[in-house]
């Protein structure tokens, strides 16, 4: 069987001038007026929701590493204080303490991103550098009202950066 090709074409000319509708060209103008600006201020909404999305995400992964380590830390802490508080050694409780809270202030300082507003970037700030003030209160073996102020530093850091958190959520 053979391959069968038609080729169909039309070659009517119409003769005529165009001209335009002039009645209808302000109201076309006006319709691709509002179009041109009902996309821009869309662009603009999603642009604004994508910024906003941005600095959720940001700001819930600042505030997650927070809660989450903070408690691991503030656990080892305790361990800490309650081997001196019943006359133990605390050696074996200040490594882990120094380490859980150096361990808290650096996930949470490598949490940061640009998108954080400069509130909640100072509050996690002060909590990072209260929780290695204590560590470093641990490890040198500062006076006992010393350590209770640099404890309070960190407690006070802590809740007021979750309270931050808990009002963007």
């Amino acid at each position: 069987m053979g391959l069968i090709n038609v080729v169909v074409g039309c070659t009517t000319v119409t003769g005529g001038t165009a001209t335009p509708d002039t009645k209808l060209a302000p109201a076309y103008r006006q319709s691709v007026s509002a179009s041109v600006s009902a996309s821009s201020a869309t662009s603009s909404i999603r642009e604004s929701q994508r910024q906003q999305s941005l600095t959720t995400r940001a700001i819930r992964s600042s505030c997650d590493s927070l809660a989450t380590t903070s408690k691991a830390a503030i656990d080892k802490v305790n361990e800490f204080v309650g081997a001196y508080n019943a006359g133990r050694n605390t050696g074996p409780t200040e490594g882990p303490a120094i380490d859980a809270l150096n361990n808290s202030a650096s996930t949470v300082e490598n949490s940061f991103s640009d998108a954080l507003s400069s509130q909640i970037r100072d509050a996690l700030n002060a909590y990072v550098d209260a929780a290695r003030a204590v560590a470093n209160a641990i490890g040198t073996h500062a006076s006992t009202p010393e350590f209770n102020r640099r404890v309070d530093q960190l407690n006070d850091t802590k809740t007021k950066a979750l309270k931050l958190c808990l009002a963007v959520f």
